[in-house]
């Protein structure tokens, strides 16, 4: 049996009064996930432990099974991994967001969404002027290293830096003021590890809240900028460091589940990119993947039943819905579920259905085992990430279905399996046979 998990990034809610309280995925048209639900089994999975931020780095990683007070290192590291970049073992990489400052406040975490190509070139001009600013270098010396990321998320590598800080994730923080939200040192978490960095916590914190307000100075008078104002859009004039950390140690999907010889993953996202990197899980690129509502679904679907031929195990990562949800847009959320569903999940549906039944020319194919869930909700009205157990299902073929009928928060919580937690989820589906 191959395993296919389809993650739609942030597509769980809350109920909304517009939508005669029900919830998105109640209200949205989904022939495919009720389908899906209506044949296989369903439960609720808290992807959030005790303790951590709901964060789609520890809800992805717990999702395939990882206890996250064994592997936690923020977003920066999994960045770093997967756009290959080798952080030494005093290098602490942290998650650099260039986002949109208007006046004294953050107007939005993604500076109306960059093209790569426009951070990259923001990213090569801090690099050559702000990791060698003079006052930087005087005071901490060449220590700092900008990489190019992808779109508006990018990554700041500290070497010496210490990880124990107090970050505020800016895209749960739109429309406030910045200058209270800067970089603190957590001083318990430092006093508590026996990890001791070159840069103290206190350091560490003031060395990222001069490159943020030096950023500022920079990219305001960028020409890319002066021209996006000209334009009517959001300038991209400030660097935002967050959810930073030293390399995780991940054991390979691979090894935990023997089961799975190869698998992939196929994502627009670095931070699931890293994810899978260090999963050991092989990363497939998709042309026209934006981690937006306009990405190239019908691509990424076709590449995960390539995959499926090949490998054991696929993970699809589509981040639109999460997106949606950060900009606080209904419709286009709404939108975005049903774009997973049409054209994705349908397509691979259609696709494998037949994989594995005698006379059929897919016969000698392997049956494919489907899971489908978010990783956490992203509600619309809050616009972030909030920590509430997400309903999935798993389908197989021959599976022994429960009662419940539809993919939604409230249908779920009926399901086979009930509320799961840690790597409960995970076996559950690899032993789907």
């Amino acid at each position: 049996m191959k395993h296919l998990i389809i993650l739609g990034d942030g597509m769980a809610d809350w109920p909304v009064e517009s939508l005669g309280n029900k919830t998105l995925l109640q209200y949205a048209n989904t022939p495919y996930m009720d389908m899906l639900a209506k044949n296989g089994r369903t439960g609720m999975l808290k992807t959030v432990q005790d303790g951590f931020h709901p964060g789609s780095e520890v809800a992805n990683s717990s999702i395939l099974g990882y206890d996250q007070n064994e592997v936690y290192e923020g977003r920066g590291p999994l960045e770093a991994a997967s756009i290959g970049v080798e952080l030494a073992p005093d290098d602490m990489a942290i998650r650099c967001n260039i986002i949109c400052i208007e006046g004294d406040h953050i107007k939005n975490h993604s500076c109306g969404h960059l093209e790569t190509a426009e951070g990259d070139i923001l990213i090569k001009y801090l690099q050559e002027h702000l990791a060698n600013d003079t006052e930087v270098v005087e005071k901490y010396g060449h220590i700092v290293h900008f990489y190019t990321g992808v779109q508006y998320r990018h990554l700041l590598v500290v070497n010496g830096g210490s990880k124990h800080l107090k970050c505020t994730p800016p895209h749960d923080v739109p429309l406030k003021p910045w200058k209270p939200l800067l970089v603190q040192p957590d001083l318990e978490a430092e006093a508590a590890s026996d990890i001791k960095s070159k840069l103290s916590a206190t350091e560490t914190a003031e060395l990222i809240n001069l490159l943020i307000i030096k950023s500022q100075k920079l990219l305001s008078a960028h020409p890319f900028n002066t021209q996006r104002i000209a334009e009517g859009k959001d300038p991209a004039n400030s660097i935002w460091p967050w959810a930073g950390g030293y390399r995780p140690h991940m054991v390979p999907v691979t090894t935990i589940f023997p089961q799975i010889k190869r698998g992939s993953v196929i994502t627009a996202v670095d931070l699931i990119r890293g994810i899978g990197a260090l999963a050991g899980l092989r990363v497939i690129d998709v042309k026209g993947a934006t981690g937006l509502a306009d990405t190239n679904y019908e691509g990424k679907a076709a590449a995960a039943v390539d995959a499926l031929k090949t490998d054991d195990f696929v993970y699809l990562h589509i981040e639109a819905s999460d997106e949606a949800g950060h900009d606080g847009n209904l419709e286009l959320k709404l939108s975005t579920i049903d774009y997973l569903d049409r054209r994705a999940i349908g397509p691979i549906y259609e696709a494998v259905k037949d994989w594995g039944k005698p006379g059929t020319p897919t016969a000698d194919l392997e049956p494919v085992a489907i899971a489908v869930l978010p990783d956490h909700p992203t509600p619309v009205a809050h616009r972030t990430h909030t920590n509430e157990p997400i309903p999935f299902l798993i389908y197989a073929p021959g599976i022994q279905p429960d009662s419940v009928e539809t993919f939604d928060e409230l249908s779920c919580k009926n399901g086979y399996y009930g509320l799961l937690e840690k790597d409960e989820f995970i076996r559950a589906f690899m032993n789907v046979d």
